[in-house]
């Protein structure tokens, strides 16, 4: 079976490695003249990195990634831990597989070096389809064209494969704007920050940091509500005074990190309505095409690998019934995907609580159980999307 995978970015690329794994002849197409990452962390979380691993992709992991001892959530003002739950050995030995912090472009390289340079590739910016019976044609702008049996879109919020299957839809803009910087290790050093990833919650915000690049560097994304920047490029500029203004009287710590950004860069998160439906015929679309997410469940990257992984062994299973194949595919994942948009959004409402009432209940939840904790978290983290 011939397939081709359009967008080379994090899904794309693991997809392309689990249909090639499973024996398909799979080849990707990426519009940039070159694989690369925009933007700066990443989380992978066992139910990702178990299906990485079987790829063979467990020392370049380690050597690129940094295994997180713990998850902290924290209040914003005097950086009370409301939550400590683990991330290490405990949850390597619980589900079978470690929790890593990544830079996005690191794991994108690793993914691009896996995968044989004959089968990616880039200046392939796709401008039209046409299904005939059980074929699907691919049009670029570079005037090449591709016949294929099967055709993928994993090109992202913007999906030009989802807007030729199903027409046009706009993101919508959640009102939420954030911040990210990346700083070198020496500049925070004074700072004293363990390897464990962080969450500070208060008003109308919040700030997550870890590291990542092996620990060189120290991701953190500043997120705010009622932001009046709306465009979503991750390549806008920011300014560093306006992201510290915006986190006035909050705890030295994460005005610490604000202050150290070498440079900001500012971008507006958007979402979309769950889609009725992934596939047309011969073509499906995979990760933020058809399910994007706040970024609040830190599972955008992850549920997109899981998509790849749950594709490649459907269509395994009935390599002559692709339609049967694309239809398990979406009764499958479309629960899971669902469930973790809809968390990701309460996670919105839960983080940036004022001082008052709601915010005391949430406290005394997270200090009586807690959402991470092993116990809660194992519908996430012991899935496997390969079992099917």
């Amino acid at each position: 079976m011939k397939i081709a995978v359009i967008g080379g970015g994090i899904g794309g690329l693991s997809a392309a490695l689990h249909l090639l794994h499973a024996g398909f002849d799979v080849h990707v197409y990426e519009q940039a003249p070159r694989i690369t990452e925009i933007g700066a962390g990443i989380q992978m979380s066992p139910n990702a990195s178990r299906l990485l691993i079987r790829l063979g992709l467990k020392i370049a992991l380690d050597a690129a990634g940094v295994r997180p001892l713990a998850v902290h959530q924290r209040r914003w003002d005097d950086g009370r831990t409301l939550q400590r739950a683990p991330l290490g050995s405990e949850v390597e030995t619980t589900f079978g597989a470690p929790y890593y912090h990544l830079h996005r472009a690191d794991l994108a390289n690793l993914l691009a070096a896996a995968l044989p340079a004959e089968r990616l590739h880039v200046g392939h910016k796709l401008i039209d389809l046409e299904q005939r019976g059980e074929r699907v044609t691919a049009r670029f702008e570079n005037g090449a064209a591709v016949e294929t049996d099967l055709l993928i879109g994993a090109d992202g919020i913007h999906s030009r494969v989802r807007h030729l299957l199903f027409g046009p839809e706009k993101p919508r803009f959640t009102g939420c704007v954030a911040w990210r910087g990346l700083v070198p290790a020496e500049q925070v050093a004074h700072l004293g920050i363990k390897v464990a990833s962080n969450n500070w919650m208060g008003p109308d915000g919040h700030v997550v940091h870890y590291w990542v690049s092996a620990g060189r560097f120290m991701n953190v994304v500043c997120v705010v509500e009622h932001g009046d920047w709306t465009s979503d490029s991750w390549t806008d500029r920011g300014n560093v005074a306006d992201a510290l203004a915006r986190y006035e009287g909050w705890h030295p710590t994460v005005r610490g990190l604000i202050s150290a950004f070498p440079e900001t860069y500012i971008w507006a998160l958007h979402d979309r309505l769950p889609l009725p439906q992934w596939t047309a015929g011969r073509a499906t679309l995979l990760g933020d095409a058809c399910h994007p997410m706040l970024p609040f469940m830190a599972q955008g990257a992850a549920q997109s690998i899981e998509d790849g992984a749950a594709l490649a062994a459907l269509l395994k299973s009935t390599p002559d019934d692709v339609p049967t194949a694309l239809r398990r595919y979406e009764e499958i994942r479309k629960p899971r995907a669902t469930r973790l948009q809809e968390a990701s959004a309460n996670n919105r409402t839960r983080f940036h609580l004022h001082d008052g009432p709601d915010q005391q209940k949430r406290d005394e939840a997270m200090g009586r159980s807690g959402d991470r904790s092993i116990a809660n978290i194992g519908w996430l983290y012991a899935h496997d999307a390969s079992i099917i």
